[in-house]
Order: structure tokens, then sequence, then C-alpha cells
């Protein structure tokens, strides 16, 4: 898979651990579901909040990647759902230790309310 960053001056800078754009060539798709922070050895959510919780969905997303032959650097574009807004500072620091160079797209919306009472949830799309 070749994987390319796409930056222009005609449309807003990166603010935050994302690019404007990533275009990928000869590459197979892979979807991944929305991933809450559950620990898979006890189907609970981790403590600690929702930066733990964004740890753990992004652990989890790490393994179903790598499971498929790719790595975190596969991932060409990921949603972030959030509880609550007053989050976003604490999980986008957490996304960013997993997105150090190259980062996918990415968007990040606040939502009414997450299963089982998650703050954070997960989806992304990985190009194998």
């Amino acid at each position: 898979m070749k994987k390319k960053i796409i930056v222009t001056d005609k449309a807003p800078k990166a603010i935050g651990a994302y690019s404007q754009a990533v275009a990928v060539e000869k590459a197979i798709l892979m979807f991944i579901s929305g991933q809450l922070g559950f620990d898979p050895a006890t189907m609970e959510l981790v403590s600690g909040g929702a930066a733990a919780e964004a740890a753990q969905a992004l652990n989890n997303i790490k393994a179903i990647v790598t499971a498929a032959g790719g790595s975190m650097d596969s991932i060409v574009k990921a949603t972030v759902f959030l509880a609550d807004i007053g989050d976003f500072a604490a999980v986008n620091q957490v996304y960013a230790g997993y997105f150090t160079s190259d980062p996918p797209a990415r968007a990040a919306f606040a939502v009414g309310a997450l299963p089982k009472n998650a703050r954070v949830e997960i989806e992304a799309v990985a190009a194998l």
C-alpha cells in the first residue's frame, strides 16, 4: 500500500493529530467498527475516565488492525465520538500518542450518549 498525506495551504491547516487528507493506492480497505474502552479480558470499561477509555479503544483498534496484518500506520481515517466535548483535549492528547507521524484524517463529534455509558468510541478505516 502506498499512503500519501495531502496538504494544501488553500484549506485550513490541521490543528491536531490528524491530516487534511490521506490518499492510498492499491489497498484493501478494512473498516473497523467503533471500539469502546472495553478491556477484552473483562468486557468492562476501563476506569480512569475519557483518556483511559480512549487509550483502551485505540489499543483495541491496534489489536484488530494487527490481526489483519497491518499496523497503526495503516489507519487512514478515524472518527472519535465523545459523550462530552469537554473531554476533547484529554482524548486528543492520548490519540496523538498513537499517531506520531503522518496521522490519519479524522473527525470528532460530541454525541448524546454512547453504549454502556462509555465516554469515548473510536472507529477507523485501515488501508492494507
